[in-house]
């Protein structure tokens, strides 16, 4: 939605039917996929077998999934005129101030500039504060590095996705243990949820009660780049329509599954 900078956007119209739209905001880049027979050992050379060129990051991946699943959606972060760039700039408040809210029914961010997101962020609560409950901005935001400036955005989002890495930068070994030990670090009402791979997904919803939903591994694993990304998308998805949380979480794993047994995303549904 940038070319060169994240300022230069612009709001699209809303989606079919006048449908609100559900935003990702954070990193769009270029990931470089070389394909090979085995994982390789440490410190060997390997002949690759092929090479693919993806856009990836985990914002832009999330909305190009919500786009499959046939969500209305935006993306908003930088993007660089060519193949690839260095240091651009992530969006800031400032940038986001140009954002009509009344556009969204969604906004998901993926943590990166946690001072600027944290304004973002309190700017939908803001406008929620001045709408009837049918208009407000649903928030979430995905906490994958175990970065210590990272963390108080948990307390900011309506549904907060942790990363097995940051669960386990606090000591936790499990899902439901880390949902347990880091549900005071949400806000009062608000979703937390935690995927750990292979072992599915677990989550606690506003009334307390862990909900949990198995793995749906593919007969053959083929790429697991972006999966993560694509649970996020499916939970947000199915959640934006009102389903329940065990449905969402249910849901976020079977898509997720999916993925991992093709190459990118195109045939994810």
């Amino acid at each position: 939605m940038a070319a060169g900078a994240a300022a230069a956007r612009r709001d699209p119209e809303p989606g079919p039917a006048g449908e609100k739209r559900i935003l990702c905001v954070g990193l769009v880049c270029l990931d470089i996929v070389s394909v090979v027979e085995a994982y390789p050992a440490e410190d060997s050379d390997t002949r690759c077998v092929s090479q693919r060129w993806q856009r990836g990051g985990n914002a832009s991946n999330s909305c190009t999934v919500l786009a499959l699943l046939g969500a209305p959606c935006a993306f908003m972060g930088s993007l660089a005129p060519g193949h690839a760039a260095e240091n651009l700039p992530d969006v800031t408040a400032h940038d986001f101030e140009r954002v009509d809210l009344s556009q969204y029914k969604w906004i998901h961010w993926e943590a990166r500039n946690a001072a600027e997101q944290a304004a973002m962020m309190r700017r939908v609560e803001r406008h929620n504060r001045a709408r009837p409950p049918a208009e407000r901005v649903r928030t979430s935001v995905e906490v994958e590095k175990p970065r210590e400036e990272l963390l108080p955005l948990m307390g900011l989002g309506h549904v907060v996705f942790v990363s097995k890495d940051v669960a386990r930068h606090f000591g936790y070994q499990s899902a439901p243990e880390a949902l347990w030990g880091l549900r005071g670090r949400v806000q009062q009402g608000a979703t937390l949820i935690c995927a750990w791979a292979e072992e599915g997904a677990d989550a606690v919803g506003p009334d307390g009660e862990l909900v949990h939903s198995d793995a749906f591994p593919p007969e053959t694993l083929v790429d697991t780049l972006g999966a993560g990304d694509t649970f996020n998308a499916a939970v947000i998805f199915a959640l934006s329509a009102g389903r329940s949380l065990q449905d969402a979480l249910t849901f976020g794993c079977q898509v997720a599954g999916r993925k991992c047994g093709i190459q990118g995303f195109d045939g994810i549904i």
